[in-house]
């Protein structure tokens, strides 16, 4: 495990005990949201004609800094939506990527599109949270779950009606954390956590080896259609963007873009 991601993970067992001891678990399951059936993301990335992207709020991040501190959550989201992204992936990490559960609950009354809780979940009572704030999945990070803890946050996850995507890093955590009961999507992350280098190959070296009945996922790094027409050929379905958006003053409009590119990239490849 990477030295960042050590302190993001010391610091956030650290926060999961303060707000237990804050909210309850018994005031989470009073939330609206926990009596509510949550969207199912893998039907909304198996669209046949969806764009099968996942576009994330995304505010800073522990390499960059402040990518876009001012984004306002409901126009962002909506837009997001409106441009024809299939999901939402919102970041409630506050202390290295400048979220909050807020953030999420107020997306969710905006739209109506499965939303990804993206947090670094070491514990069930985030489980529980994820539930509670309005969420529809949950992100497993290999890289800081054993296999053991993987099967049973996935297991409370779906218990509650929310899926799992969890990612990997390479071939060594695919083959140790899959576990089909437990999990409903593999997220594979272009991004290296040691050096924080970008390779696409990663997803494209990892796609045979993930079960069929698993919704695959590339994460980090993407930009252009023509990466997700790769992508598409080598057996993804999603597609989760955050910086290539953010990094823009209207997020949105550069989600709209995209989907038009993929589009007509569409277009031209059904014509050929």
């Amino acid at each position: 495990m990477s030295t960042i991601l050590q302190t993001i993970i010391a610091h956030k067992r650290k926060e999961v005990a303060a707000r237990r001891e804050l909210v309850p678990v018994k005031l989470l399951e009073s939330s609206l949201y926990f009596k509510s059936q949550p969207l199912s993301l893998r039907q909304y990335l198996l669209r046949p004609h969806g764009s099968g992207l996942i576009a994330e709020f995304k505010r800073k991040s522990p390499s960059k800094g402040w990518i876009n501190q001012y984004a306002p959550v409901e126009r962002t989201t909506l837009g997001y939506m409106q441009a024809g992204a299939a999901a939402l992936s919102i970041l409630t990490d506050t202390e290295f990527f400048g979220g909050k559960n807020e953030d999420l609950t107020t997306a969710r009354r905006f739209n109506f599109c499965p939303i990804l809780r993206k947090d670094f979940v070491v514990d069930e009572y985030q489980i529980l949270e994820a539930k509670s704030v309005g969420a529809d999945a949950v992100l497993l990070i290999a890289a800081v779950l054993t296999p053991e803890e993987i099967g049973v946050l996935g297991r409370l996850a779906r218990s509650l009606g929310l899926e799992v995507l969890l990612e990997v890093h390479n071939a060594a955590e695919l083959a140790r954390s899959v576990q089909v009961e437990a999990v409903d999507l593999v997220g594979v992350n272009n991004r290296n956590l040691h050096d924080f280098s970008w390779s696409l190959d990663t997803s494209l070296e990892l796609a045979a080896a993930i079960p069929s009945d698993l919704v695959k996922v590339s994460e980090s790094g993407i930009s252009t259609a023509a990466t997700i027409k790769q992508l598409r050929e080598a057996g993804y379905r999603g597609f989760l963007l955050g910086e290539a958006f953010m990094r823009h003053a209207r997020p949105e409009r550069a989600c709209a873009a995209l989907v038009q590119e993929i589009a007509a990239l569409s277009k031209t490849a059904v014509v050929a």
